[in-house]
């Protein structure tokens, strides 16, 4: 099934002829342009024209500001497939949504598994700890931050090498 990806968010209405505020979710935003489709709620919106540089968007159809104002605070959704098919990464970069779920090991020790990521000046995976280490004392979760602590990734087989997430866990036992 695919699984829908919140990628904005809109906003009020700009001006007279239907033009909205976007405020962007996600890391790509070339995913907006004229002729896109995205989902929204039980609907489906197309995007007419669109000015990134002023966060603002005219889908087609809307073209009053009451017709604008209905969408107001709506979600866009996008799904996985459609993401993977429209936006190319370069060498070891990785979509979100491949990371979370992946097992954490180091030295071939289970530490647990990513359950969010969160931004702040870095990217940090939150890490549920695995169960055997969480009997034995250690936290039930752990952050390590994605470019210091994460050594390879392997999306297909769901799995991520840590270095350094080790110490991180054995100073919060």
């Amino acid at each position: 099934m695919n699984k829908k990806i919140p990628i904005a968010k809109i906003g009020k209405s700009h001006g007279i002829k239907g033009w909205q505020k976007i405020h962007l979710l996600t890391d790509f935003p070339e995913q907006f342009k004229p002729g896109t489709t995205f989902s929204s709620d039980k609907t489906e919106l197309t995007i007419d024209k669109i000015d990134l540089k002023r966060g603002l968007v005219k889908f087609a159809g809307i073209d009053t500001p009451e017709d604008a104002k209905k969408l107001t605070n709506r979600m866009l959704y996008t799904t996985e497939e459609a993401t993977k098919e429209n936006i190319k990464l370069n060498k070891d970069e990785y979509f979100w949504f491949d990371i979370i779920n992946c097992d954490v090991y180091e030295n071939g020790k289970k530490l647990g598994n990513v359950k969010e990521i969160e931004r702040a000046d870095v990217d940090y995976l939150v890490i549920n700890t695995d169960e055997e280490l969480i009997k034995v004392g250690y936290p039930k979760r752990f952050l390590i931050d994605f470019t210091r602590h994460v050594k390879d990734v392997d999306v297909e087989n769901k799995k991520i090498e840590a270095k350094g997430a080790v110490e991180i866990l054995d100073s919060l036992k």
